[in-house]
């Protein structure tokens, strides 16, 4: 068995974005016996941006998870996965790629080709319960139709949008394109609203799906407190997802027309790849937004984060209540960003820019003392983190890396390596893309093989990322140095999108 952990710590120090010093690196990939195993809770926010929160200098007062951040790890430049709900899930939980999952796109909607992340992989919820954990999981799952419960949660509550039955023909957005049609004749919703981008909901807080969902997991925690097991609960909610959807006093919380805009703010695409102008889901259709249009979908996300500020502290509350708070260990985190009108782009796509690429990552874990990480982090390290942390056992490779030594030593953990991180968009419900992109604190690289033109954007001189550099001469090496970090790490994951990559590269002269 000793071999297998050592096996396992050499593949994530070849798999990761970061490294640490190898002498540690063997000891804390080992799972630690432990008398007891923590309690551990997940709470996961849909299309959250990492730039709204009160304790990162955002627009949005947020009490209580900016509490929450105090008594965390801070990562202050988490990086997901894919810009795509099921393929950032399927990575969070199982700590692997989409081309050895084989969960790249997403599931059980429009277009896409799959309907579920394969059984097989268990990923952290069938290892909890296997490990003794109560298991539950409440709110939207988007990895297959009763997949929590086949993954041996016991607790089973208040679904997303999923359906409740295996293999259901996908939801298919008929109601949407007319809509958005209408919009350019000038057509507008109740409350002379744009309801595909922004909407006031009807009633108050507590008549909201989300609080329905908040619910749920109070009664999930309670009933979890109740257990002699340990514990292992999942709170995923689809807000602040567009389009931005809340009732008052949100809706109003912020004047649209003194919002502070960046400067990205509706600017033309100018020598960017094909696909950044393409209708993937109607709603990118934004030929008919005005300035006002897109301040007020900004105000309204606003809105939305206020909200999940509201539940983030109706969570904790419940924990305290029931005396479970002060030993949880508690992993907030959003599956990627959205986009508000930067480049002129709203919800995701197959790109990579920041506002979608970067998710904010809270840990608390009760025996560390808290601190703010700067180095880039991926989603796919939480799964190996909470492995290590409630002594799991494998369950095959793992591309993720333990965050513990970071939470423990802060950034000085992270010695000997660039500080990079990898990003793919493999498909859009059922359109291929193949994109990868390797991000350092000062460039990005994004390799767009269906299609001609790459990008490289200089973050320090340009961290809106409006100026394409790929085809600037004055920064020739520095483009080299990105390709070759890239290539590094798709053959260290052994990627096989590798293959083509060294031939469109040598083909530049890049390699």
């Amino acid at each position: 068995m000793k071999l297998i952990y050592i096996k396992s710590a050499l593949l994530s120090m070849c798999l990761t974005t970061y490294a640490f010093a190898s002498s540690s690196t063997s000891a804390l990939s080992e799972p630690v016996e432990t008398k007891s195993k923590p309690n551990v809770l997940i709470l996961m926010f849909d299309d959250m941006r990492f730039d709204t929160f009160s304790y990162r200098g955002g627009p949005v007062n947020t009490p209580n998870i900016d509490q929450l951040a105090a008594e965390s790890t801070r990562f202050d430049n988490a990086m997901t996965s894919t810009g795509l709900c099921s393929p950032s899930r399927a990575a969070m939980f199982t700590g692997r790629w989409g081309h050895k999952t084989g969960l790249d796109d997403n599931v059980e909607l429009y277009h896409s080709r799959l309907d579920e992340l394969d059984p097989k992989e268990g990923g952290l919820l069938r290892r909890a319960s296997d490990a003794g954990y109560l298991v539950g999981h409440v709110g939207k799952w988007h990895l297959g139709a009763t997949g929590t419960k086949m993954r041996g949660a016991e607790i089973d509550l208040g679904q997303g949008h999923e359906p409740r039955v295996r293999f259901t023909r996908p939801y298919t957005p008929y109601s949407k394109g007319p809509k958005v049609e209408g919009y350019y004749k000038g057509k507008l919703d109740k409350n002379s609203e744009k309801h595909e981008y922004w909407m006031t909901l009807p009633g108050t807080y507590e008549d909201t799906q989300a609080y329905k969902k908040v619910v749920y997991g109070q009664n999930m925690l309670k009933q979890m407190a109740k257990d002699k097991r340990p514990f292992f609960g999942v709170v995923s909610f689809n807000q602040p997802h567009p389009a931005y959807r809340v009732p008052e006093p949100y809706a109003s919380m912020f004047d649209p027309a003194k919002l502070a805009l960046p400067a990205n703010h509706m600017i033309k695409r100018e020598n960017k790849p094909l696909a950044q102008d393409g209708i993937w889901w109607p709603w990118h259709d934004v030929g008919h937004m005005s300035d006002m249009d897109w301040r007020k979908s900004r105000a309204y996300y606003y809105g939305a984060i206020a909200m999940v500020d509201r539940i983030v502290g109706d969570l904790i509350q419940t924990a305290k209540n029931e005396g479970i708070y002060d030993d949880l260990h508690i992993v907030l985190l959003g599956d990627q960003g959205s986009m508000l009108g930067e480049h002129n782009l709203y919800d995701k796509g197959p790109y990579a820019y920041d506002e979608l690429m970067r998710m904010p990552l809270l840990i608390k874990n009760p025996s560390l003392a808290p601190k703010v990480i700067t180095k880039q982090v991926s989603i796919l390290d939480i799964a190996p983190t909470l492995s290590q942390v409630m002594n799991l056992q494998p369950d095959g490779d793992v591309d993720g890396r333990t965050l513990l030594p970071l939470m423990e030593q802060g950034d000085v953990a992270d010695k000997g390596r660039v500080d990079s991180a990898l990003y793919a968009y493999e498909w859009y419900n059922g359109s291929w893309f193949g994109i990868r992109a390797i991000r350092t604190p000062e460039f990005k690289f994004v390799w767009n093989p269906g299609d001609t033109r790459d990008e490289l954007y200089d973050l320090v001189n340009d961290p809106i990322e409006q100026h394409n550099l790929i085809k600037n001469k004055a920064y020739k090496s520095q483009l080299k140095n990105m390709v070759k970090l890239m290539k590094a790490e798709l053959e260290r994951l052994e990627d096989p999108s590798v293959v083509k990559f060294k031939h469109h590269m040598s083909a530049s002269g890049l390699l």
